[in-house]
């Protein structure tokens, strides 16, 4: 049955079954780690607005949402940096620089994925229906931000904990103030891990001119990087004095911490490979989170 539908799917649509491949590509799917790191915050803050498990439809449709419009990010990150991508090893063979698509396909998939994150995000309350029009309109300025203000990050930030805010009006229709600081946390802690992927390119990125927090703090990267870890378990044991989380929610901090630290081992010599790797190892100090955010209310 699959290949009768592949088959017939390539013969109707024969030029975007070509593209499929480069598409997977321009969206990242097959490197999800992008939507690890923008999923956990979130569904966190989803279980911790609900005070348990949100509902399924709820749950579908932030975990949904959440990888639609990281997707979505991805594509007008490379319309944004066609340019920027063919002078950098790492990204030179994208499906934009390397010619197998277009500026405007990476412009269409954009709008495409945000449509259907939209329709998601319908499915919910007024208010997080409102707050939505904030996440697309960062997604879509942060990749220009890296021309125009070392702090990129700071946006990305932003951008990235957006999700939380949308996470509190969709169960409750309002913001506490415990959301701001989980909101604060994500962000500092954003800065943190993208800023260890800036180091990965920063050589590359100051000879094309490309600003960023890796270029900022020179010498003292590591030491930002350090701060602004610290400044995030505080901001995350804060929210938690206020939430009045159990034991086990300390305990995962705690953990996410020695996580932190293993990072901090990794950067030392400031090594493209090692820093990527400390990047990607954000993905358990997400998951350690939430599954104290989980035990907590079992």
């Amino acid at each position: 049955m699959w290949s009768k539908f592949v088959a017939r799917f390539r013969a109707r649509f024969p030029e975007l079954y070509e593209k499929l491949p480069a598409l997977v590509e321009l969206t990242r799917i097959n490197r999800p780690i992008g939507i690890y790191l923008l999923l956990w915050p979130t569904i966190t803050a989803l279980w911790i607005a609900a005070e348990g498990f949100p509902g399924i439809a709820l749950f579908l449709i932030f975990t949904l949402g959440t990888a639609i419009m990281r997707s979505a990010g991805c594509c007008v990150n490379d319309f944004a940096d066609y340019r920027i991508d063919g002078k950098v090893i790492r990204t030179e063979q994208r499906p934009i620089p390397s010619g197998v698509l277009k500026r405007q396909d990476a412009f269409l998939c954009f709008g495409i994925l945000s449509g259907l994150g939209f329709l998601l995000v319908l499915l919910t309350n007024r208010e997080t229906v409102l707050l939505s029009f904030g996440a697309v309109a960062l997604i879509a300025i942060y990749p220009f931000m890296k021309r125009y203000t070392n702090l990129p990050q700071l946006v990305l930030g932003v951008a990235f904990s957006w999700g939380i805010l949308m996470a509190f009006t969709a169960v409750s229709t309002q913001i506490p103030q415990a959301a701001y600081l989980l909101f604060i946390a994500n962000a500092l802690w954003t800065i943190a891990y993208d800023t260890q992927y800036a180091m990965v390119d920063r050589e590359f990125d100051i000879q094309i001119g490309v600003k960023s927090t890796a270029i900022l703090f020179g010498d003292a990267d590591r030491l930002m990087i350090g701060m602004l870890q610290a400044m995030f378990i505080l901001a995350m044991w804060l929210a938690a004095r206020q939430l009045e989380m159990g034991t086990v929610f300390y305990l995962s901090l705690f953990v996410a911490s020695l996580f932190l630290a293993y990072q901090q081992y990794l950067i030392r010599h400031r090594l493209p490979g090692p820093c990527f790797k400390a990047f990607l190892n954000n993905n358990w100090v997400g998951a350690a989170i939430f599954a104290g955010a989980f035990l907590n209310y079992l």
